[in-house]
């Protein structure tokens, strides 16, 4: 499967936040580094002899997106220690995963959540994610800045009333700190919204449709349709990664439909 905890090695960082265990495996230093080389390209482009280098401002957008992905990870882990649930925080090429790990209720099933519950526990995350980049978003115009981190978005986002009002921030240093926060703490928690298997946006719709009386297979279902219009998009805007993974999602959901059934 594709987002799943990877194998853990002697190269991992482990450390402790809020209680939870953290395991920051290597690969998430290579995949921030990869992800993220042409947006420090960019900005270097663009600072021209103000810029410090690509090398600094890839260690910048490293740390950076190590953060805004810790967030929202937390956001997940804090949601099910609500519901009597422990759990641990992996960090991987991918993203992050929050994974179950014990119950705090004896003889509770640490897979045991409602519907309703697990709609929250999902939710969780990106939420914290999109509402640690409204902080600093808020910051920012309260000093009367623009956050340029919108204009490197697509569209409809890109068009956000507000965001490119103000002035320049004068800082590369600065500049590259908000951009490289806010862009992944919204744009990709944006993405991870979408209603697509296995993301959280996926779990949010099977979430949902079971509210409703619906069955996994229908969740399934829309994000088969949803991984391919938005594979469909991505390629045509030039982004192949990302129609990439899209497709491969619309696959995943595919297969897994034929395994659970046509609408059980």
């Amino acid at each position: 499967m594709l987002l799943q905890e990877p194998q853990e090695s002697p190269y991992d960082l482990r450390f402790q936040l809020l209680g939870f265990p953290v395991r920051v495996s290597w690969t998430f230093w290579l995949g921030a580094i990869i992800f993220g080389h042409s947006f420090a390209q960019l900005v270097d482009f663009q600072a021209n002899e103000l810029s410090p280098g690509i090398g600094p401002l890839l260690v910048l957008w490293t740390i950076c997106l190590f953060v805004s992905i810790l967030i929202h990870e937390l956001g997940h882990a804090l949601a099910f220690r609500q519901f009597g649930i422990q759990s641990s925080i992996v960090l991987y090429h991918f993203g992050g995963l929050a994974v179950p790990i014990a119950s705090f209720t004896p003889g509770r099933s640490i897979g045991r959540l409602s519907p309703q519950q697990d709609l929250w526990v999902t939710f969780a995350g990106p939420l914290a994610q999109i509402v640690s980049a409204a902080v600093v978003i808020a910051i920012v115009k309260f000093y009367g800045y623009r956050v340029d981190a919108f204009a490197y978005m697509p569209a409809g986002l890109h068009q956000t009333p507000g965001m490119l009002d103000g002035a320049a921030i004068d800082s590369v240093g600065l500049y590259a700190l908000v951009t490289f926060y806010v862009f992944p703490s919204v744009l990709w928690a944006l993405l991870n919204l979408m209603p697509v298997w296995p993301l959280d946006g996926g779990r949010i719709t099977r979430s949902i449709v079971l509210i409703l009386g619906g069955t996994t297979s229908v969740s399934l279902w829309i994000s088969v349709a949803a991984s391919g219009a938005l594979a469909a998009y991505a390629f045509k805007s030039g982004q192949a990664i990302m129609g990439m993974f899209f497709l491969m999602f619309a696959i995943t959901s595919f297969q897994l439909v034929q395994q659970t059934g046509t609408w059980r």
